[in-house]
């Protein structure tokens, strides 16, 4: 099968074109080295200058200061679960956690293991269908920090900017909207995402942690599991994911020279979520969007069908459209179109058009 078809997985997650035809032209040989990305030593004349241009290009895409370590880990956002609060929450401090979704509440369930944690907000009466208003949120002014999931695939909410929190550093959890919009990096304690939903496939995690945080993991953790050690070695303390830095670096090569950088992609992305919600919101309540208008993810767009049969034929239809991968997470069920950086605009019209033709039909 050569024609590729529109992508809408959560995760791993659709690739710009671009990066996929230049992975393909120099997988047999890297330009000038002639072995393979995936042959070389992490250690090699060859791949240092692809992890160092891997920071440097997300260090301009997202204005990162020199206040900043930029980590290249493995484990992805599961893992990240368990370092947060094992090097940055001491004995006697606790952690709060603002509940929007399933992955937060992943989060604090790791983060109980290693201290004592604090729900600062939880929309679990909802249903998770938005994020919190700055006056709801109940914080604790010596927190060690406070974690959030900027966006949360399942239900398909997400925050259009950071929640206010004083001097508590700010951890979040970008797995799901990493790159797609700017962020202002010094509002934040410590960034993290693994990079199969916007930045690359599945095997890296980008984490960026303000230098002063790093003084928190204790000596005493296992090497792996401390940012300390990661910082003071150039994630090299063990062999990183030499392929996923690879690409990943050309992501960021791709929004840089050829999307114009984040602004412009978040323009991009602004448009093609307006096409669905538009189609959601004129179809009478055929398709019930999950989120509520104000608090609706940018990167994955939830809604259900009137009935589970109508949902089994919307997915089997679609799918001989070549729109592929639209149904929802087996939690909340419904459909969900996951529409990340590397979407084209022609697969979101692609779906946009049969969403309608749909429901003339069934409607």
């Amino acid at each position: 099968m050569t024609q590729r078809v529109y992508n809408f997985s959560a995760g791993p997650a659709v690739l710009p074109v671009p990066v996929l035809e230049q992975v393909q032209r120099e997988m047999l040989a890297l330009p000038g080295v002639g072995a393979s990305i995936l042959e070389i030593s992490h250690r090699s004349g060859a791949f240092l200058p692809i992890i160092e241009d891997a920071e440097k290009n997300l260090r301009k895409l997202l204005s990162i200061s020199d206040d900043y370590a930029v980590l290249f880990l493995q484990g992805g956002s599961r893992l990240q679960f368990s370092m947060v609060p094992m090097n940055l929450l001491g004995p006697g401090q606790v952690a709060d956690y603002i509940l929007t979704g399933s992955w937060g509440n992943d989060a604090l369930k790791e983060a109980k293991k290693a201290g004592e944690t604090r729900i600062a907000w939880d929309g679990k009466a909802g249903n998770y269908d938005r994020v919190p208003r700055r006056e709801e949120l109940n914080l604790e002014p010596q927190a060690a920090y406070v974690h959030f999931t900027s966006n949360e695939t399942i239900q398909g909410v997400q925050f259009a900017a950071e929640p206010e929190v004083g001097d508590v550093p700010l951890v979040c959890d970008a797995s799901s909207d990493f790159l797609h919009r700017p962020l202002p990096v010094h509002k934040y304690g410590l960034i993290y995402a693994c990079a199969q939903k916007n930045a690359g496939p599945a095997g890296v995690t980008v984490v960026i942690i303000r230098k002063e945080l790093l003084k928190r993991s204790d000596p005493k953790l296992p090497g792996y599991l401390s940012y300390d050690v990661h910082a003071q070695n150039g994630s090299m303390w063990n062999t990183p994911p030499t392929f996923a830095v690879y690409v990943l670096k050309l992501v960021a090569e791709w929004l840089l020279s050829e999307v114009g950088g984040l602004e412009a992609m978040h323009a991009r992305n602004k448009e093609k979520a307006r096409l669905l919600y538009e189609e959601l919101d004129r179809s009478g309540g055929f398709y019930a969007g999950h989120a509520r208008p104000e608090c609706r993810s940018l990167m994955n767009v939830t809604f259900r069908l009137p009935s589970e049969e109508l949902t089994t034929q919307f997915v089997s239809e679609a799918k001989k459209r070549n729109l592929h991968e639209l149904k929802g997470h087996r939690s909340v069920g419904g459909i969900r179109a996951s529409i990340y950086n590397a979407m084209p605009l022609a697969g979101v019209e692609a779906l946009r058009d049969f969403m309608e033709e749909f429901r003339r039909k069934n409607g």
